[in-house]
């Protein structure tokens, strides 16, 4: 059972899913080269870019993004907190340059407004089309059904009585 167990740690910490403490890790991102000399620093950038998306990714943090544009971001914020700058001020500094999109939470205000209420209107676009297209689907018949003449009606008789196509 302990073998099992050292060859389950084993196969799991060579592909980087578990950490040394035993947990999982989270993939991230960030290279060796932008990682801050000052821890308390390095922790203030950590928790910034997990507040900021990649422009290229659109769904990921900065952190997670392996884009170039997103390290990029990345090397800017930690360089605006080493200058002096408070958490604010650097988010601010980034908003200034690429808008509010960047923020993985814009505030909503009348420019982002289609942001927070562009996916309940194509929601409801969605729903609606949907609804019609039942609507008119359920007010068609079904098919047409066609009359067998008499000819037709002899043959299948025939086939029924005697298994036999005349």
């Amino acid at each position: 059972m302990m073998r099992k167990r050292a060859i389950r740690f084993l196969m799991l910490s060579s592909l980087g899913i578990v950490s040394l403490a035993g947990g999982p890790t989270p993939c991230r991102a960030v290279l060796p080269d932008e990682v801050l000399h000052d821890a308390a620093l390095e922790v203030r950038a950590r928790a910034l870019s997990q507040e900021l998306r990649c422009v290229v990714c659109q769904n990921q943090s900065i952190d997670d993004s392996n884009a170039p544009l997103a390290r990029d971001l990345r090397v800017l914020l930690r360089e605006r907190l080493q200058s002096g700058d408070s958490d604010r001020r650097a988010v601010d500094f980034i908003v200034a340059r690429y808008g509010n999109f960047v923020l993985l939470k814009p505030p909503f205000q009348w420019n982002t407004l289609l942001l927070w209420i562009g996916p309940l209107v194509l929601l409801l676009i969605a729903g609606l089309g949907f609804g019609r297209y039942v609507g008119t689907s359920a007010a068609k018949p079904a098919s047409t059904s066609t009359r067998l003449n008499d000819k037709e009606l002899e043959q299948v008789d025939m086939i029924l009585k005697d298994g036999s196509v005349p």
